[in-house]
């Protein structure tokens, strides 16, 4: 639920952060760590196999986190100011984890979000000034949503990940594939779009709830198109993207992006 409480010296968000950071880090891959080979990849349908190849996969070991850093700008709603900052993410998709915090400003106080999503559970904070909270959501249906957000980071950004065996693909075209990914009691699907020399350009999912004023999440179509790609220690990665809510009365794109650091655990 989202709740607006009153004057609350919380424990900063920051350290929190670090503190789960550390300990996802910390902890060695799952099980020995495998190769990406052509035989791996014979299976999946045929955008999807270009992209493995085209992103520097193939002969490396899948990473056991992804950890990127990037400039933001996130926009409550549609004609609304601006929130820029800096985001911090890291992605394991063994365990799976998923850790998101953004630093930024709201009505000239500081602001600072955290998304901890973990095994089959999720979290989502928002504080302000480091005195209360307004939104605080610990449920089901965000570690559903939050399932959506771990495959779209895992397919942009460690992409080896795809022949896993939690992924059930289904072919659509020459430049489109359509994902199931299961964890747990979550089940999400999604439609990745490919471009001209094999990398991923969108993603989109139904999904995906956008939150409300009052708590609920509303369901639309939710969509990451990302562009630009470059090399970061052999693997390619898009660099800048949006992340959009396709709504019936016209799109929001409520977020911004561009990569400042990459680095792949191995």
């Amino acid at each position: 639920m989202v709740v607006a409480a009153g004057l609350h010296m919380y424990r900063d968000l920051e350290a929190e952060f670090r503190d789960e950071k550390k300990a996802t880090l910390s902890v060695g891959a799952n099980g020995p760590t495998a190769i990406v080979t052509e035989q791996d990849i014979a299976t999946l349908p045929p955008p999807v196999q270009r992209y493995i190849r085209a992103s520097g996969c193939l002969g490396k070991p899948r990473p056991a986190a992804v950890h990127v850093v990037f400039d933001a700008v996130m926009m409550r709603k549609p004609g609304g100011a601006g929130m820029p900052g800096v985001a911090e993410q890291i992605d394991r998709f063994d365990v799976p984890k998923r850790l998101f915090y953004m630093r930024s400003r709201m009505f000239g106080l500081p602001v600072k979000v955290l998304h901890n999503y973990e095994g089959h559970h999720a979290s989502m904070l928002v504080r302000v000034a480091s005195l209360f909270n307004v939104v605080d959501i610990h449920s089901d249906e965000l570690a559903r949503i939050e399932t959506v957000t771990l495959l779209n980071d895992l397919a942009f950004f460690a992409p080896a990940w795809l022949v896993d065996r939690r992924l059930t693909w289904r072919p659509v075209d020459d430049r489109q594939a359509d994902v199931t990914f299961t964890n747990g009691p979550h089940t999400i699907t999604a439609s990745l779009r490919f471009g001209d020399a094999g990398e991923l350009v969108n993603f989109t999912s139904e999904d995906r709830g956008a939150l409300q004023d009052d708590g609920s999440f509303k369901y639309v179509r939710w969509s990451t198109p990302m562009r630009t790609y470059r090399e970061f220690d052999g693997q390619r990665v898009a660099t800048e993207g949006d992340a959009i809510w396709h709504y019936p009365e016209g799109d929001f794109v409520y977020g911004r992006m561009k990569l400042k650091s990459y680095c792949a655990a191995r």
